[in-house]
């Protein structure tokens, strides 16, 4: 049951600290998102790379990690790098954001499948959606978007996670190419992790601080 939960609780806490930092994109929550995106990209490599590979071929399991790569690229085009921390988004107009919100359920949807067989992605999952619920819920509250447009985005982009887990378990197709769909979410989590530990930080203090909480991030990831 902490598979499905756990993803919602994730965007629970999130909101909360959007809440509490007063809508600023804090220091604190771009520490929790490089930690997020280490201790993700970890459990990727440490637990399910190795599965993947051991029921596909090679060749043809490094082909679908490239097509996460690029799926992601896509997604972010429309999504302006949410997934990974970045808020360039236009904030004026009262239309909903569509786009973003349709680009992110997909990213969010995806990212539900690889707990199907490991019980430890749900805990990267986690950990990558606190930073990016408290971003995106920023987002939202310094639109001009009404309380049921902020609310009902919140609520689905929250259940797609749980919806992907809850297909991979319990559908015959999902369960064939599971291995396809899991190296499809590899590339994508390379992407997003990536992007987050190598982009330029602000100051050598944060850069240390980014230092220490990467290394934890991969620390924790291995031991559990």
């Amino acid at each position: 049951m902490n598979k499905y939960l756990l993803p919602v609780i994730a965007i629970v806490v999130g909101v909360i600290i959007a809440f509490i930092t007063k809508k600023q994109k804090s220091i604190g929550t771009k520490l929790l998102l490089a930690f997020s995106g280490a201790f993700l990209l970890a459990l990727a490599l440490f637990d399910l790379l190795p599965e993947v590979y051991h029921h596909l071929d090679g060749k043809q399991t490094g082909l679908f990690i490239m097509c996460g790569i690029l799926l992601q690229i896509v997604l972010e085009f429309f999504s302006k790098g949410v997934e990974h921390g970045h808020e360039h988004i236009q904030k004026e107009g009262k239309e909903f954001p569509w786009v973003l919100f349709i680009s992110l359920c997909i990213h969010s949807f995806l990212e539900g499948f690889p707990i199907h067989q490991h019980n430890d992605m749900v805990y990267g999952i986690l950990i990558h959606k606190i930073p990016i619920a408290a971003l995106i819920t920023t987002f939202l509250l310094q639109s001009s978007y009404n309380k049921t447009q902020i609310i009902g985005f919140l609520v689905v982009f929250a259940v797609m996670t749980p919806l992907g887990t809850y297909i991979s378990n319990n559908t015959v197709l999902a369960t064939e190419h599971i291995d396809i769909v899991n190296a499809i979410v590899i590339g994508i989590f390379l992407h997003i992790a990536t992007t987050i530990l190598f982009e330029t930080s602000e100051g050598h203090k944060f850069n240390l601080s980014k230092l220490v909480v990467v290394c934890l991030g991969i620390s924790i990831a291995h031991f559990i």
